[in-house]
């Protein structure tokens, strides 16, 4: 299995996952900017062109971050990175891994952009705020998004809301959000990813 990732992208989140369960893969490191990786044009590979991308073993390509969080958990029931079917924690689960897709992944699109004017950009970061409000409410009551089970849902988050560094966003009024961030970060797991990445020493 090969998974294809950018650094800091949110290809970090299924680099976590594959950690996570144990799964052995090869990391394959893909240039945004050209769309290219050590053997040419990364398009031949994806048509998408973007990351993360998983190559099977059989040759089938996936894509898609929430997708593929849901496809590597399953890979490993034994590791309970997500619940399974038939458990309406896993309903929660889905519906996590959709709000950070959607609501937070989507939504810091803008402020990577150049030529995105201010006001945009001042009304985009003030509506992630009210999502970092949503979820340091929520940590202040439990310890993961799922309440007291970690999930594949959480390393999407971590990576998502890491972005916030890159972009210089002041996050020191989310205490719970903060801790749940510190939390991930000593997983093994992501600092193995992060390592990876180059983005941990």
């Amino acid at each position: 299995m090969r998974l294809f990732y950018s650094s800091a992208a949110c290809s970090l989140a299924p680099h976590i996952a594959l950690h996570e369960a144990g799964i052995s893969f090869t990391p394959e490191k893909v240039n945004l900017k050209d769309k290219t990786w050590r053997e040419g044009d990364f398009r031949k590979v994806s048509p998408k062109g973007y990351v993360p991308t998983l190559q099977l073993d059989n040759g089938e390509i996936m894509s898609e971050c929430a997708a593929l969080m849901q496809y590597i958990a399953d890979l490993a029931p034994a590791k309970n990175l997500m619940p399974k079917a038939g458990d309406f924690a896993r309903y929660r689960c889905i519906e996590w891994l959709t709000f950070v897709s959607t609501e937070l992944h989507k939504g810091f699109g803008p402020l990577w952009k150049s030529g995105v004017p201010e006001d945009f950009k001042k009304a985009t970061t003030e509506t992630l705020r009210t999502r970092f409000e949503l979820l340091d409410n929520h940590f202040n009551d439990h310890d993961w998004l799922l309440g007291k089970t970690y999930s594949v849902a959480d390393a999407y988050l971590f990576t998502v809301i890491n972005w916030s560094n890159f972009l210089k966003l002041d996050m020191s009024m989310y205490t719970a959000l903060n801790r749940f961030m510190a939390w991930m970060t000593e997983r093994p797991a992501v600092q193995a990813a992060l390592k990876a990445e180059g983005l941990l020493k």
